[in-house]
């Protein structure tokens, strides 16, 4: 395990936000879905894309809040730029990415603290 110090760790902007808009994305390599998520006044609407779609039809992901890093660059997947990096836990042997959510709803750009 590499360790990082916790100067390392603030440096990560992790913020809660609300998905407004699900598309299927066919260009990407592996099955995914291109997602516009609401991060609030501050951050307002970012793109990603998203490999959610083995545990995550459309319709179950729109208004659904999320933690995502907002600082990364953008990334470009195919003919998509992915502005933020929603967060998940990998489950084995391919059973999918269980998203990571607030216990309980808040404003959306709300910093991980």
């Amino acid at each position: 395990m590499n360790e990082i110090s916790f100067e390392d760790f603030l440096r990560v902007d992790i913020r809660t936000g609300t998905i407004k808009e699900v598309k299927p994305f066919p260009n990407a390599r592996k099955p995914s879905w291109q997602l516009l998520i609401d991060f609030g006044p501050e951050i307002g609407m970012k793109r990603s894309s998203a490999q959610l779609t083995t545990l995550y039809a459309a319709d179950d992901l729109l208004e659904k809040q999320v933690l995502a890093v907002v600082n990364f660059p953008p990334r470009q997947i195919a003919n998509f730029f992915s502005e933020v990096l929603v967060l998940g836990l990998e489950q084995e042997h391919g059973g999918g990415v269980v998203l990571l959510q607030p216990e309980r709803g808040v404003e959306n750009g709300v910093r991980v603290s």
